[in-house]
């Protein structure tokens, strides 16, 4: 069993983390922590892990913590991750980051997006977890970046696009939405019911922090930089993000040659699903798993194609990737505790 401890296990990609670890064959939880819930039993903080896991939550106890763990999972928000990282790094763990702390190779451009950086050394070091682009790298890496939500619905959809050079790169418009789970688990009176039922409005226009981590893929994808325009949407629903890019194609090809494209680039991997011609995806296939759906319109009209994609923003956008990650740098089963099918309704 390959020991693993959560840090930062109180909110929302935290139990998500757990509830997939609790049917991971290979993993066993030594230690979760919460600054908050310190002492307190998790099943008491989530009682749907009653019955699943009677630990305590404890302290960041580095030294104590790396003695019992391989592999830690830091769940922490911005900056609060790389206080802790780079010790955890020095006592010889693995590590899966869920924060934005080690995304950016560019410390300059991490530093106008969020703030200082204390551990830029590791920048270079830190491989980006999205493994339907990185896989080779995942496997060989102590420090992995796992991914953000936006940025992995969104470089899914458009990576095989821009590594064939079917659309030109300076005409990528990005609408995405999201569930509110994607705001994290602490009180905000801009996640309130109240707040968020029966309305449905945009935010971060053009300021999202996400934008340079798109940009960032993106670029890579198609060996020029690249700048997009990005809106995100707060859905008033628990979980999901749909993804609806549009660009415009340098031929006119139609809706199944590019999804023929799609299909070959994802044919061997577990956890992308092209749909068929005339079919796109929807938030609710996805539910609770590590998949992603993608499907697409060529518009003959306009020469342009429209990518729709969709994740669970605490799954592939976050705890099931991380999962998959885990397991990448472990060198057992891909799939492992991740192959449930999806929830629905």
């Amino acid at each position: 069993m390959i020991k693993v401890a959560v840090i930062g296990a109180s909110g929302y990609t935290g139990v998500e983390l757990l509830r997939l670890l609790a049917g991971h064959s290979q993993a066993e939880i030594v230690a979760v922590t919460s600054r908050q819930y310190e002492g307190v039993p998790i099943s008491q903080v989530f009682p749907s892990l009653g019955g699943y896991f009677d630990l305590e939550c404890e302290s960041i106890d580095i030294e104590s913590i790396a003695a019992r763990a391989d592999v830690i999972f830091t769940a922490l928000p911005h900056k609060s991750a790389m206080d802790v990282i780079p010790d955890f790094l020095k006592a010889g763990c693995k590590v899966v980051d869920l924060s934005a702390d080690y995304r950016l190779r560019d410390q300059q451009v991490y530093e106008q997006w969020y703030q200082s950086h204390s551990s830029p050394e590791l920048l270079a070091e830190a491989v980006y977890g999205l493994p339907e682009l990185y896989r080779d790298q995942i496997k060989k890496a102590r420090l992995v970046a796992n991914p953000g939500c936006y940025p992995t619905s969104v470089a899914l959809g458009l990576a095989p696009l821009l590594a064939r050079q079917l659309i030109t790169t300076d005409s990528i418009i990005i609408d995405s939405k999201s569930g509110t789970t994607g705001a994290g688990r602490g009180a905000k009176e801009a996640s309130l019911f109240c707040e968020v039922n029966e309305g449905f409005k945009a935010y971060g226009i053009a300021s999202h922090r996400h934008t340079p981590e798109i940009e960032q893929t993106l670029s890579d994808l198609s060996g020029e930089p690249i700048q997009v325009s990005f809106t995100p949407h707060l859905l008033p629903v628990d979980r999901g993000i749909l993804s609806t890019m549009y660009a415009t194609q340098t031929k006119g090809f139609s809706t199944s040659e590019l999804l023929d494209v799609f299909k070959i680039r994802y044919a061997k991997e577990p956890f992308v699903r092209i749909l068929p011609e005339g079919q796109l995806p929807n938030i609710a296939y996805v539910r609770g798993t590590n998949l992603c759906d993608i499907g697409l319109v060529a518009d003959q009209r306009t020469g342009r194609v429209i990518v729709v994609s969709v994740i669970d923003n605490l799954c592939k956008g976050a705890a099931g990737q991380a999962i998959q990650n885990f397991n990448l740098i472990s060198g057992i089963d891909e799939l492992s505790g991740l192959s449930a099918a999806p929830l629905f309704p």
